[in-house]
């Protein structure tokens, strides 16, 4: 399963054969997104909602990551509402407003450039709820840097244009995305804990792409991200809390949020 989650990690890139291995992970997690109920209302359709309707969902995820002396990968794919594999769909009658089986996946690869800290960058993200054909992807092409402190913080910014693939929009230029992920490993104790963050930012999105089915615009500018604490119970098993939050992304034109609480099991 190690393998499996290090190989979703890379499906950008073929890692050569003679690549030194600095570090990898793997792990596969329960997860539960708990939308606040602000924004339960606020996307209600029922009531004049931003769109993007949301639903709190359990979703099953799979991730993995590995670092080589050439750069490094990541990867993750969700599955979302897998309770619901079988029904008709998001959009259909027994599949209810926003229940229906999704699946979320992306890739990054960063690879190093000389002997710098920055980085060829890329990524591809696509959801797709799956029962009725609706897909969403977003490609992500320039650069990043590597940021990493004596005292145990380390962040990595990234830069690029933004392409994306989706049902209604149609395909093409969509302006930009920034963004970072960061970490912080302390100890409370004798107990391992950790915060992490990841954030994009959107810009200069193109008119082709900021429609979302109602009265409402997203704007050229969005928002997208999460801050995470976990406790490192033990080598195996690792447990969170994330504020997920957006504004003018995920197809509704509002600030939004939520939160998931996280059990992992670490291969």
């Amino acid at each position: 399963m190690r393998k499996l989650a290090i190989a979703l990690a890379a499906t950008m890139a073929v890692t050569p054969a003679l690549a030194e291995q600095y570090y990898g992970f793997a792990d596969i997690s329960v997860n539960y997104l708990d939308w606040t109920n602000k924004t339960e209302d606020l996307t209600n359709p029922d009531i004049g909602g931003f769109g993007g309707a949301k639903e709190d969902f359990f979703f099953l995820e799979l991730e993995g990551g590995a670092g080589f002396d050439w750069g490094d990968v990541y990867g993750f794919i969700d599955l979302e509402n897998p309770q619901n594999v079988s029904n008709k769909g998001q959009f259909s009658e027994d599949g209810g407003a926003t229940d229906g089986f999704r699946i979320a996946a992306k890739g990054s690869i960063a690879a190093n450039i000389g002997k710098s800290n920055w980085n060829y960058y890329g990524h591809v993200y696509s959801f797709t709820e799956a029962s009725n054909g609706f897909y969403d992807q977003n490609v992500v092409l320039g650069v990043s840097y590597d940021l990493f402190t004596d005292f145990g913080l380390w962040v990595k910014p990234f830069f690029g244009a933004h392409i994306e693939n989706q049902t209604f929009a149609g395909s093409g230029f969509n302006g930009f995305m920034a963004g970072y992920v960061l970490g912080y490993d302390f100890m409370l104790g004798e107990q391992k804990f950790a915060i992490t963050q990841w954030h994009e930012t959107e810009f200069g999105r193109k008119d082709q792409f900021r429609s979302n089915g109602t009265e409402h615009t997203l704007n050229s500018v969005g928002h997208n991200g999460a801050v995470s604490l976990w406790w490192h119970a033990n080598q195996k098993l690792t447990l969170g809390v994330q504020y997920r939050y957006a504004d003018h992304k995920l197809g509704t034109a509002a600030y939004h949020d939520a939160t998931i609480f996280t059990a992992k099991y670490n291969f």
